[in-house]
């Protein structure tokens, strides 16, 4: 029998991609081997998010190459669409997948993993003669609760974002294979599913009778298929009361969101080519608390955009600090080759990028204690992951507003959505409870 490994770079719906094409593999007969000499294909699946992740994409092929001389090698992934002549510059790579053919990845292989590296590869395409390609069956992967990739590509094209040039523009999976793909992952025993995608509020907008991420989400709460769903993360302006509702309580959605900022100062926004201002964004923050107090709301932020004064950073530290939110992901700015920003006049000094990344993980912190404290000794929802605490051995629950809860008992439950309380939280933040009777 032979064996493949992958290894995955970057974001889960990389993650989601390669476990899907790991399936296939599987159902082909191939078996999950080991990162050694005994494995007959690797495939590596690039990012390409910034610099750095194209360049640890490179680093980990030549790794593979170097201590698995005899073994074929297949490379696909954001960074080698986006950067492929960067890829064939690396000796001994039989092949090179596009995005597009990715889901095909099972069938090249064991068909004809050919030496010429470009024989598979397609530029990426916008406008309507792109198409959605999805796995035939739902990706389960090896985790308690299972992603589902329901939207592909973007159009938004920020001035930092290298994502529409690697993934083509948007497209959505068509309804009927939303819900089948949802009752195959219950009929497999998962409770929670999380909706994912690129951009996931476009979902429908390019179908010939154009639908809508609430259309989807209204029938999906009709019809119960799982016990909830979770969605990934949302664009400020795609969020509109009816998606708030189906957060409220009884309701299949997760009282969980989390929206990317980037800036909290409108210029900023402007030159990042974002579709909504500060206002907006505050209004939206301030809707969701008011209708569901429990909700979690989770914010990114990428700090040192080219030209951002100190007076901007603090506009967007200020922001934050009055927000209701319950985290933070700070990401620094890093040129990405290939969008407007790279060439982008007044960089940020890569020190003063670093300060203020630090100033904004404390009030992280910060708001984090907040939230937890908010939720002490309350009654909650949790689904109890089938995998124990590495370090500590306890197991762990992921309430519905995303809080991890660590449980002393209950080995019996892995697996299951169970009542818990969280009594405590220590100093590294780390949430005890009980399951309650």
């Amino acid at each position: 029998m032979k064996k493949f490994y992958i290894q995955t770079l970057g974001c889960k719906v990389n993650q989601y991609e390669s476990d899907g094409i790991a399936t296939s593999l599987e159902e082909q007969g191939w078996k999950k081997g080991a990162k050694n000499k005994d494995t007959d294909v690797f495939i590596i699946n690039t990012c390409a998010v910034t610099s750095k992740a194209s360049m640890q994409s490179r680093q980990a092929i030549r790794k593979i190459l170097r201590e698995n001389p005899e073994a074929k090698i297949i490379v696909t992934g954001c960074h080698a669409q986006t950067e492929p002549d960067q890829i064939k510059k690396i000796d001994r790579i039989d092949q090179i997948i596009c995005h597009k053919d990715k889901i095909k990845i099972a069938n090249h292989i064991t068909s004809n993993c050919g030496n010429k590296p470009d024989l598979l590869f397609k530029k990426t395409d916008h406008g309507n003669s792109n198409s959605f390609s999805g796995f035939d069956h739902a990706v389960k992967g090896k985790m308690t609760r299972a992603y589902l990739k329901i939207q592909d590509g973007c159009d938004a094209f920020c001035t930092y974002c290298i994502v529409p040039y690697a993934r083509g523009s948007s497209v959505s999976m068509p309804e009927k294979q939303v819900f089948q793909h949802l009752n195959e992952l219950k009929d497999s025993g998962f409770k929670e599913v999380i909706i994912t995608g690129i951009h996931t509020g476009m979902y429908g907008l390019d179908f010939k009778k154009k639908s809508s991420l609430l259309h989807l989400l209204e029938k999906i709460n009709d019809k119960k298929p799982v016990y909830r769903v979770r969605l990934s993360s949302i664009e400020p302006g795609e969020i509109n009361d009816g998606i708030i509702n189906l957060a409220k309580k009884d309701n299949i959605l997760c009282d969980h969101f989390h929206i990317p900022l980037q800036s909290g100062d409108n210029d900023i926004l402007k030159k990042m080519r974002r579709p909504y201002n500060v206002e907006l964004f505050e209004d939206i923050i301030h809707k969701i608390h008011d209708k569901i107090p429990s909700a979690g709301i989770g914010i990114d932020t990428l700090i040192g955009f080219p030209s951002e004064s100190q007076k901007q950073f603090e506009n967007t530290y200020e922001l934050i600090k009055r927000l209701p939110i319950s985290y933070l992901h700070v990401f620094p700015f890093s040129a990405r080759k290939g969008t407007p920003a790279y060439n982008f006049d007044n960089k940020v000094d890569p020190v003063i990028i670093k300060n203020r990344c630090a100033k904004m993980r404390e009030l992280d912190k910060a708001k984090r204690k907040i939230f937890i404290a908010d939720n002490l000794n309350k009654k909650l929802e949790g689904l109890v992951q089938h995998k124990s605490d590495s370090k500590t051995g306890m197991l762990k629950a992921v309430t519905s507003n995303y809080l991890t809860v660590f449980l002393n008992k209950g080995n019996d439950h892995r697996g299951k959505i169970l009542d818990l309380i969280p009594e405590q939280c220590d100093k590294d933040l780390n949430i005890i409870g009980k399951i309650l009777n």
